[in-house]
């Protein structure tokens, strides 16, 4: 991937975010793209939406080494702005290649651009979160992405009962995560 050219990002980003976690997860967290601490350190999620996801993951009885954790893109659009239709399309084998190979049960969509990447081209969080949907025979769950939630607080309830909806049909499918769930 360090070598890909299928779209303008690489040119752009200091590296490649691929993704991390347990290469078998039963549960995989999708988002947007990598910000500027995630393409720094090569690295998902570990910037200030990262830290309060491993939090909503704790609560619900998740260790973020249990989990997989991976991108729509894996590399900044410049600004940290939402990658183009055009991005998200070179990016897809990849990432279609990444959950057949993990094949995880639950997918979580986190936010708007993982909706439209996942569950429908013109979908919107507003309309398909909280709501389960099929993906090549896997449950989606789409939910507000932790940047959203830092800020607007005020929908952390909604992604909380989100996520109470994931642990349930983890429990139903694989069991109890683990402590604290």
């Amino acid at each position: 991937m360090r070598g890909c050219t299928r779209c303008g990002l690489r040119a752009g980003c200091s590296g490649v975010v691929f993704g991390e976690g347990d290469a078998r997860a039963h549960l995989c967290l999708i988002g947007e793209g990598p910000g500027a601490t995630e393409d720094e350190l090569g690295r998902p999620f570990v910037g200030a939406a990262g830290q309060l996801l491993d939090r909503i993951l704790a609560a619900a009885g998740f260790r973020r080494a249990q989990v997989y954790i991976t991108n729509v893109v894996l590399c900044r659009p410049p600004g940290n702005r939402v990658p183009s239709d055009e991005e998200m399309a070179a990016c897809r084998p990849r990432l279609q290649r990444q959950l057949r190979q993990i094949d995880p049960g639950i997918v979580v969509a986190l936010g708007g651009t993982a909706v439209r990447a996942l569950v429908d081209p013109r979908g919107r969080i507003s309309q398909t979160r909280g709501r389960w949907h099929q993906l090549d025979g896997r449950w989606v769950l789409a939910t507000y992405h932790p940047a959203y939630l830092l800020r607007n607080p005020g929908a952390k309830n909604a992604a909380w009962a989100d996520f109470r909806m994931v642990v349930d049909l983890y429990r139903r499918l694989y069991g109890d995560p683990g402590p604290g769930a």
